[in-house]
């Protein structure tokens, strides 16, 4: 197909590391611009992206022939940026939080219906080789029918967190998480959850614990101050339990300059010594880890404005994973479990 003219707009670490080398990466994708206004950032996009020019606006990237945008600008800008460029009529990705509360997310999809544009939330974490590892299992029939899901994202590193235009962790990590939950087991109906508030006045140490419309379970943790994080996955079924200590490595590979294009093959590979575990009670084996696809995102989004496929991630899980969300922060302001609104 003729690759589709991505423009990206910013080009802080977000962009920088998560979306602009898996751009340049596919094939299917051509990058024409950069929009920043940031002298420093300009000049990080000469060195990384030699020949990428930058620009100063959205119409500067339709001007540069953009036909869509992916978007990791600051979170409170996520709705005003995504509408601006769906005006204009480019395709949008936008990063997570796809916005800061459900109803402005329904604004945006609305808005991307109306005008006959593609708009994918960048859940990217769908393509984490732990995510696929379960999917398989589930859709095996190894675990039986799901009945819990513990999931985390932890890490230490306290002077890393979202900054003030994040979010704070339980929109940051809560994104991703929630999405996963939401995707293996289906709506969820209430929510009890905590969260610790920061010196900075954002919050961190977050808990949710979900009930899901099939009766199952998850609970799900995010913080980025935990020097101790317990393992990235337990999932229980009727038949086995699924456990995994170590996460994905594709997000350490993007930091250490490393993309799809550099590693072929062997992207997204997680070693043996790091496989999970699958349980049954009187057995344990080994759980090869799938290989993770983080690459497969802007190919599958540029075969959907093309008319090809689906879009990577449906808007409307966005709206569905910040619905939980908001009901989440109400959980942790009253310590009541909270019912979510049906979609």
């Amino acid at each position: 197909m003729t690759p589709v003219r991505f423009g990206l707009v910013g080009y802080g670490f977000g962009a920088r590391y998560f979306h602009a080398p898996l751009i340049v990466a596919a094939p299917e994708c051509d990058l024409v611009g950069v929009m920043t206004s940031s002298a420093e950032r300009q000049a990080l996009v000469a060195r990384e992206i030699p020949g990428v020019p930058t620009v100063a606006s959205l119409q500067a990237l339709v001007d540069a022939g953009a036909e869509a945008v992916a978007i990791s600008t600051p979170a409170d800008t996520h709705s005003t940026v995504s509408e601006q460029a769906l005006q204009l009529g480019l395709a949008v990705v936008c990063d997570k939080p796809f916005a800061l509360n459900p109803d402005a997310a329904r604004h945006t999809v609305a808005l991307a219906a109306e005008r006959g544009l593609m708009l994918s939330p960048y859940q990217n974490r769908r393509w984490d080789s732990d995510f696929l590892t379960v999917r398989k299992l589930v859709d095996d029939g190894e675990l039986g029918t799901l009945t819990r899901l513990e999931s985390r994202f932890k890490r230490f590193a306290p002077q890393r967190g979202p900054g003030k235009a994040g979010g704070g962790t339980l929109l940051d990590f809560g994104s991703h998480l929630v999405d996963q939950a939401l995707v293996l087991l289906g709506p969820a109906v209430a929510v009890y959850a905590e969260l610790r508030i920061r010196e900075s006045g954002l919050d961190d140490d977050v808990f949710i614990a979900l009930t899901h419309s099939s009766g199952a379970r998850s609970q799900l943790w995010g913080s980025w101050s935990q020097s101790a994080p317990g393992p990235r996955y337990r999932v229980t079924g009727t038949e086995a339990t699924y456990v995994l200590a170590a996460a994905d490595t594709e997000e350490n590979a993007l930091l250490a300059g490393e993309t799809p294009a550099s590693l072929g093959e062997r992207w997204g590979l997680e070693p043996p010594e790091t496989y999970g575990t699958l349980h049954t009670g009187t057995t344990a084996k080994p759980q090869p880890t799938e290989r993770g696809r983080w690459d497969l995102f802007y190919p599958t989004f540029a075969g959907a404005v093309r008319g090809l496929n689906a879009p990577p991630v449906n808007p409307h899980d966005a709206v569905a994973s910040l619905t939980v969300l908001e009901a989440s922060r109400a959980s942790a302001a009253t310590g009541a479990v909270v019912a979510i609104p049906a979609p």
